[in-house]
């Protein structure tokens, strides 16, 4: 049977009143929109333990292991502690990770991102697992760390910022993942990016609870809204549903090294 992957979303954190506090139902409403897979994606140490634990209930869900890099008074974790993490076999990649300068108070430059973004590549270099990277507002700094760590493969998720640093992250091997922001009103220059992103490297997410997709915004986000988002792409580059289904799918199986049941 033909499935999408929900690349990014957080299962720990969605609104779960609409499914009477059920997760599998929230899971199992999401496989009747074709979204039959998930990665679970951890933000802080502190909760990695339910992301993980989530992962091992449901054979759709894989998990990743890492530290946001806007999250504070938080523990943080050394290569050591995510490269002992990430042998269990759930565990399909590092982060999410990276640098977000959206909200960094005046003067303080983000010295302490930049390290614990490094930690991360280190990690998953060791462990040959791809990255999952968040990136706001900071794309030089970003391309540029991840050139001085040498790193390998790995995925801009929830995708936002302009044509040139798309392909400076595709030159480096990187994945671009899409998530329901490319369905807002004033997101035409996402759009335009959307369309030129090769197609074997082009990934779609919800990175639920977060960023609902039209015609859903206003809500909570789920996984199953990740149809929403690849049937938007595959309309805006002039394919069928089932194509960019197909395609992304098989995108995500290859960067992660999924084996599906």
């Amino acid at each position: 049977m033909a499935i999408l992957i929900d690349s990014h979303c957080h299962l720990d954190r969605i609104d779960l009143a609409a499914f009477g506090g059920d997760l599998g139902a929230a899971i199992a409403a999401a496989k009747t929109l074709e979204v039959g897979h998930m990665i679970n994606v951890s933000v802080d140490w502190e909760t990695y333990p339910q992301v993980l634990a989530i992962a091992e209930r449901f054979d759709c869900v894989s998990a990743s292991v890492g530290v946001h890099p806007t999250e504070t008074d938080v523990i943080e974790p050394t290569v050591e502690m995510l490269v002992a993490a990430a042998q269990h076999p759930k565990i399909v990649a590092i982060g999410e990770t990276g640098l977000d300068y959206f909200r960094l108070t005046e003067g303080d430059l983000g010295a302490w991102q930049h390290e614990r973004f490094r930690t991360h590549i280190r990690a998953a270099n060791q462990v040959n697992k791809p990255l999952i990277i968040h990136t706001r507002q900071a794309c030089d700094d970003t391309i540029r760390i991840l050139q001085e760590e040498q790193n390998g493969p790995g995925v801009f998720h929830c995708f936002t910022e302009d044509w040139s640093m798309a392909k400076r992250g595709l030159d480096l091997g990187m994945y671009i993942s899409f998530s329901g922001i490319v369905t807002f009103k004033n997101a035409q220059a996402l759009r335009d990016v959307a369309k030129q992103v090769p197609l074997d490297r082009l990934l779609v997410e919800t990175d639920a609870p977060y960023l609902t997709p039209v015609p859903h915004r206003g809500t909570p986000n789920q996984p199953g809204y990740t149809r929403f988002v690849a049937e938007h792409i595959a309309e805006l580059r002039g394919m069928s549903y089932p194509e960019l289904r197909d395609i992304t799918t098989e995108n995500c199986l290859r960067l992660f090294k999924l084996a599906l049941k």
